[in-house]
């Protein structure tokens, strides 16, 4: 079955709300979007039994793609996925599709879906594991985020806690959600009543010249610009700490702001149903510049050494 249509069965707008580009790469090779072909026996599509990580593209290089590779390795690991890849391998690749497709500026989607396994697999021609990666545009986020909170969202205490999977329904249906009552994202609250994260950032809260966000323990995924932030905002001077937070930290909260891959540092204006910030508070727009200047040197970097 051709992959676009695939996705569009599912997803009726995903085509053009994705904006992918023409070109995809899968397994070993570039080919068009409109001539892949995905066996509707790969237990991945089924089930969901995949990874992926969704990357930042700048100057036609993959942002901290080592980190993306090593919280893919991890999490395929526990949900026994077979990554007969290696990290220099899938780095040429996304390189390349990255080239092919002209997209200096943008985001990047590496995905690895399982294909044999359970009770409805039927794949016998395929690999163990497909690989699948897709650029595109990058997607307008406002500069400002408006969120509501989302109660019994995370459960902390599940065995797969904090993986990225392709399995991503729930995330994806708050998010659309809460994207038609008007806000940008929700603030997902655990079992114990604790901020988690948002359906795909995590979240910072400041307070005194202090930065806080929830612990990996509160179910939040372990997100790429929040490892890279875990390094910044000590660096820029801001005191750092990981702890449960719960609504009742909103009410002190003097700024608040969330990360992402697509967002990179974003400030929050309002939470809904109590809180309002001042929005781009000072310290946020430090640590948002802090970060930039990390990509800059990460940038140099990496054309040093290719």
């Amino acid at each position: 079955m051709p992959l676009a249509l695939e996705l569009s069965r599912y997803c009726p707008h995903a085509l053009v709300s994705a904006r992918m580009d023409s070109l995809i790469f899968h397994n070993d090779r570039i080919i068009p979007l409109a001539e892949a072909r995905l066996s509707p026996g790969q237990m991945g599509l089924l089930m969901g039994w995949g990874v992926f990580s969704t990357l930042r593209i700048y100057e036609g290089v993959p942002f901290a793609f080592d980190r993306h590779w090593a919280r893919m390795s991890h999490d395929a690991e526990r949900l026994g996925i077979a990554l007969d890849y290696s990290l220099a391998c899938v780095w040429k690749s996304l390189v390349d599709l990255a080239a092919a497709n002209q997209r200096t500026e943008g985001a990047a989607r590496v995905s690895f879906i399982k294909n044999h396994g359970g009770l409805w697999a039927d794949a016998p021609d395929c690999l163990p594991t497909d690989l699948l990666i897709f650029t595109r545009p990058m997607a307008a986020w406002p500069a400002t985020h408006k969120l509501t909170l989302f109660p019994n969202a995370i459960y902390s205490e599940g065995k797969l806690a904090g993986a990225k999977m392709l399995s991503w329904v729930q995330n994806s249906g708050t998010l659309e959600r809460v994207h038609g009552e008007g806000f940008d994202d929700a603030l997902l609250l655990n079992e114990r009543g604790h901020l988690a994260e948002c359906t795909s950032a995590n979240i910072f809260l400041v307070r005194g010249g202090e930065v806080r966000t929830p612990p990996l323990s509160s179910g939040c995924l372990p997100g790429i610009t929040r490892s890279v932030l875990c390094e910044v905002i000590p660096a820029a001077g801001f005191k750092l700490r990981e702890q449960d937070l719960s609504p009742a930290d909103l009410d002190t909260a003097e700024e608040v702001f969330v990360s992402s891959t697509t967002r990179e540092v974003a400030a929050v204006e309002s939470i809904r149903p109590n809180w309002k910030y001042h929005a781009p508070g000072k310290i946020t727009r430090e640590i948002a510049a802090a970060f930039q200047n990390y990509v800059k040197t990460h940038l140099q970097r990496a054309t040093a050494t290719t």
